[in-house]
């Protein structure tokens, strides 16, 4: 029986997908809003939490797969931007400089949920004005935490990764897969 992706993600899906894992999409649609003074760490998990609990609910036979990333630089959380302005902002703050991507992976089997964050370092290139406005306008950055895509045209700004790339993109399949393994036989 596939698990229950509970986002409506398409690069989650697709890291699924190229993995072998099926799956069927549920989206939670909860409050992503982020508590004052939140440790990001905390907010990933909260979220991931939610979102599994969340599905998990309606579909109390199945196992529910959920995920919650988000892009830290100077310890302030970069969400998904609120518009093309916001994307620039982030983008100059991340310029040539090395940030964090957090994703936290809930996994609930009935009552039993287990819940894991992953980690990863990136380093983006600096970037110039010009870099940035055409990037912006390409569209990409609207509904990516940090305003970018790695997997997309920002890949030409990434100078390094420590860590997981499918990570960054925004689901540790490693990491899925092995807390899948032992839940059940794959």
């Amino acid at each position: 029986m596939p698990i229950v992706l509970a986002s409506a993600s398409p690069r989650r899906a697709e890291l699924l997908r190229a993995a072998g894992i099926e799956f069927e999409i549920i989206p939670a649609h909860i409050d992503e809003s982020a508590h004052p003074h939140e440790a990001a760490d905390v907010y990933v998990k909260r979220i991931a939490d939610a979102k599994a609990r969340t599905v998990s609910a309606r579909v109390t036979d199945r196992i529910v797969l959920a995920a919650d990333t988000t892009v830290v630089v100077d310890e302030m959380m970069l969400a998904k931007p609120e518009d093309d302005t916001d994307a620039k902002r982030m983008l100059r703050m991340l310029s040539g400089r090395t940030h964090e991507v957090l994703t936290a992976v809930s996994i609930c089997r009935g009552h039993q949920m287990t819940t894991e964050v992953e980690r990863s370092a990136v380093e983006f290139a600096p970037l110039t004005e010009f870099e940035i406005d055409w990037y912006v306008a390409t569209g990409e950055p609207r509904d990516k935490a940090g305003a970018y895509a790695i997997q997309g045209y920002a890949s030409r700004f990434v100078t390094r990764i420590d860590g997981s790339y499918s990570n960054v993109v925004g689901l540790p399949v490693a990491l899925v897969y092995e807390i899948l393994k032992g839940l059940t036989t794959l």
